[in-house]
């Protein structure tokens, strides 16, 4: 297998050490041995990341002294040694995935932990794509990249016991048996995952992070090393993004390596589904007669979503390998057994083993979407001598050991049993109630499935941004996903519309009263100044009260008091921003309020009013940010008036027909508010195309 760096591979680089950790038991036990030790820096990336992650080993037990939850951990080892900096990257992850993760992450791994531990959601992918990369750097001496994510619901030993009193999550709930596989380096291939590392952190936080140099010996004591001065290569995926490049050397890694296999390819993989590696597995079959190929996945996936969304794709996967392979291919899944359940082990690795010469460890999964979709990190090894080559065998027998119950020499004894066959030993190798069953998914695809999976499962990025970028005159892609706010914005206001009139949230007389009490009062003005003030102060939502005021005193006079309300607002949270400061603001905020704090100071008035349009920050946000920045007053003032103008008009037209609304709405109400949104959302596009078009021209 050959390396072909800028193709197949970022980076080949050596590593002093290098060592498969299975399970995350194993996993857990080893990062936080390193992060004891770390002097300077330790750097995390993922896909997930909870902050009660119980981050202990094998035993299950925190019995070193420091806390065993992952946000307690790490605040102890910052509080312990002041100089270490920990900088946590999680992938900004959409609504649809709240349910299963840390529903305030920002909270619980920045506000509430000391100001040395940064927090940053990474949202430097395009629309529709996710940061997948699982990567953990503790003084660029020793680097950890994989499968696995430092998050809940993954913790178990190799021996995936159907009752473990351990593996259960923050609410005491158990789960499955749970298999996964990291990857850890020690050398300069731990100094380029670094590397790497920081480069997703400044594009995410619009910061660049030190290196800073160490003397220590992070490498857990008790961990022994697979390998001793091995060449590690490196391979990603990244999706074309602003200033960032496509990259494939993830998906062009496959193609190379598969078509190496002479006598046998193992595989342990989450999702099946890309069609153009299948088409890679299957013609290496056909070119080679004794080929065999051993598949390991899970039995089925536990969400409804993923079920639906890469079923079909494992479907036809499967049947292109059987086509071309007939039982020269086995897919599998692990199962444990004591007599009277049967569980299978949920399988979330992602690694390949040809023959006796390559092993990859990563984050891809063999679905489209790790081809060009997310990103994605990959480690490889290529073995140069016999030892290597031996030892890479004996890896993948423990992989194949840990599904089976058996030890490594015991799986090597029955391939050699079986001629050479895994397919043949696998069938064989049971212990201990484990063993590998035949995975038999109904061929059967329904329609909503293979809709769902085009849409879940793309091979490239949906390319929204471009089409916006060029409908609206080069618009930068991170304001597409921000844009998106002002349409649902308008949405959500039209929905409330909707759910005050036909859903009970209150009573119409008691609305109507409260209204009429204020447009009467002579205090009115004062009292909406300040009801502004007050709301902008624990981060109410602008958009509500500027209707509110709407309803209540028609179009000239709602207008007017909105416009009053939300310029008091805005000078009140910019004179706390000024007086507070840069540094406290980000210590509460994190850093990605440098992108913020950058635009706003760029361009004076212009920047203010492009932001009130596609608000790349909630408004309270926006208005501390831009009084520690140093920009004037005038140019705040004027920004945010200009930003604002689009809500205020379009809102306060239909003043006395959102009242209405809220109480007798007819037909006609409802299409005038929303021709007023639809307006809104236009004018607000529409400027800002304007605006990105002048600062595309200077």
């Amino acid at each position: 297998m050959q390396f072909k760096p800028g193709h197949n591979v970022w980076r080949v680089e050596q590593a002093h050490r290098a060592a498969m950790l299975v399970d995350a038991a194993t996993y857990f036990g080893a990062v936080r041995s390193a992060m004891i030790k770390a002097q300077r820096s330790i750097l995390v990336a993922g896909w997930d990341l909870h902050a009660q992650t119980r981050l202990v080993g094998p035993s299950g037990e925190a019995d070193d002294g420091y806390p065993a939850t992952l946000a307690e951990f790490l605040s102890a080892l910052v509080t312990e040694r002041p100089h270490l900096d920990i900088s946590l990257l999680l992938w900004d992850f959409p609504v649809l995935y709240a349910a299963e993760r840390d529903p305030f992450p920002t909270y619980s791994l920045s506000w509430t932990t000391p100001p040395q531990i940064r927090f940053c959601l990474d949202d430097c992918v395009p629309l529709g794509s996710s940061q997948h990369q699982k990567i953990v750097v503790v003084d660029d001496k020793v680097a950890f990249s994989g499968g696995l994510d430092i998050t809940i619901r993954r913790w178990d030993t190799g021996a995936h016991a159907i009752d473990e009193a351990h593996r259960v999550d923050p609410d005491g709930k158990p789960y499955k048996p749970f298999h996964d596989v990291q990857m850890m380096v020690e050398g300069k291939a731990a100094e380029a995952l670094g590397e790497l590392m920081r480069a997703r952190w400044a594009c995410a936080a619009c910061e660049n992070l030190r290196r800073t140099e160490s003397d220590s010996d992070p490498w857990p004591d008790h961990v022994p090393a697979d390998f001793n001065d091995i060449e590690v290569a490196i391979a990603r995926t990244q999706p074309r993004y602003e200033d960032q490049d496509e990259v494939l050397e993830v998906e062009a890694l496959f193609y190379d390596s598969i078509a190496t296999a002479e006598r046998s390819i193992y595989i342990e993989n989450q999702f099946l589904t890309s069609e153009p590696i299948a088409a890679a597995l299957a013609q290496r079959l056909g070119e080679r007669p004794a080929l065999e190929l051993l598949i390991v996945a899970p039995n089925s996936h536990d969400s409804w979503f993923e079920a639906h969304s890469m079923r079909a794709g494992r479907v036809h996967f499967a049947k292109i390998l059987r086509d071309a392979g007939g039982d020269r291919v086995s897919l599998v899944y692990p199962q444990v057994s004591d007599g009277l359940r049967n569980v299978p082990t949920m399988v979330h690795s992602k690694v390949m083993v040809i023959d006796d010469t390559f092993l990859r460890i990563g984050s891809a999964n063999l679905n489209n979407r790790s081809m060009g979709t997310d990103t994605e990190c990959d480690v490889a090894i290529a073995a140069r001598n016999s030892a290597e080559r031996a030892r890479i065998v004996e890896m993948r027998n423990r992989l194949i050991g840990d599904h089976t119950g058996c030890t490594a020499e015991h799986v090597a004894a029955a391939i050699v049993h079986a001629n050479g066959s895994l397919i043949a030993a696998a069938k064989v190798l049971q212990n201990n109630g484990h063993s590998l069953q035949p995975i038999s998914d109904d061929a059967a695809v329904d329609e909503l499935s293979a809709a769902i999976q085009s849409v879940a499962d793309p091979r490239k990025p949906f390319g929204i941004e471009r089409f916006v970028r060029e409908l609206a005159g080069g618009i930068p892609a991170r304001h597409v996903a921000t844009m998106a706010k002002v349409v649902f914005a308008g949405l959500a206001l039209l929905a409330l519309a909707l759910a005050w009139r036909y859903m009970p949230l209150a009573k119409p007389e008691v609305v109507r009263t409260f209204f009429a009490s204020i447009a009467e009062s002579h205090w009115a003005p004062v009292i909406v100044v300040t009801a502004f003030v007050g709301a902008g102060l624990v981060m109410f939502p602008l958009l509500m009260l500027i209707a509110a005021s709407a309803a209540a005193f028609g179009p000239w006079f709602g207008f007017a008091y909105a416009a009053l309300g939300a310029l008091a607002s805005a000078a009140v949270g910019y004179g706390i921003g000024a007086a507070v400061g840069k540094r406290p603001l980000r210590n509460i905020l994190g850093p990605r309020l440098n992108r913020v704090r950058q635009r706003i100071a760029r361009r004076g008035v212009v920047t203010v009013a492009a932001i009130r349009l596609v608000p790349i920050a909630p408004f309270t946000v926006v208005n501390l940010i831009a009084g520690a920045s140093g920009i004037s007053v005038f140019d705040f003032v004027a920004g945010t008036l200009l930003g604002l103008l689009p809500g205020l008009i379009a809102i306060s037209a239909v003043g006395h027909q959102f009242a209405r609304i809220m109480t007798a709405p007819t037909p006609l109400d409802f299409a005038l508010l929303a021709a007023a949104v639809a307006a809104w959302i236009a004018i607000s596009v529409g400027i800002q195309a304007a605006v990105s078009r002048w600062s595309n021209a200077r």
